[in-house]
């Protein structure tokens, strides 16, 4: 296990995942990363499948402009980082 800080939401001392940018059923195998908490990995699988994220999600800016994204984001930053959410599928994303 790795303790780090988040890159998307800025939480210090969580449990930090490596996220392909370009994911890799994509091409992204050997491309970008960023360390992400759990929560915030979950987050992006759970509202984007993986061609939209490599159609239009591919930098973290590109992930902090993001309107529901953001909205996450604002609320996250307030959660202790102790504190591992349930991430449940968007209901447009359960319909694809």
């Amino acid at each position: 296990m790795v303790v780090g800080v988040c890159e998307l939401c800025g939480r210090d001392d969580v449990e930090i995942t490596v996220h392909h940018l370009l994911p890799k059923e994509m091409g992204g195998t050997f491309g970008a990363t960023a360390n992400l908490c759990i929560p915030c990995h979950k987050q992006i699988h759970a509202l984007y499948t993986n061609e939209e994220i490599a159609a239009r999600l591919t930098s973290l800016s590109d992930l902090r402009k993001d309107e529901k994204l953001g909205r996450f984001i604002r609320w996250i930053r307030k959660q202790p980082s102790s504190k591992i959410m349930k991430i449940k599928k968007s209901k447009e994303r359960r319909k694809r």
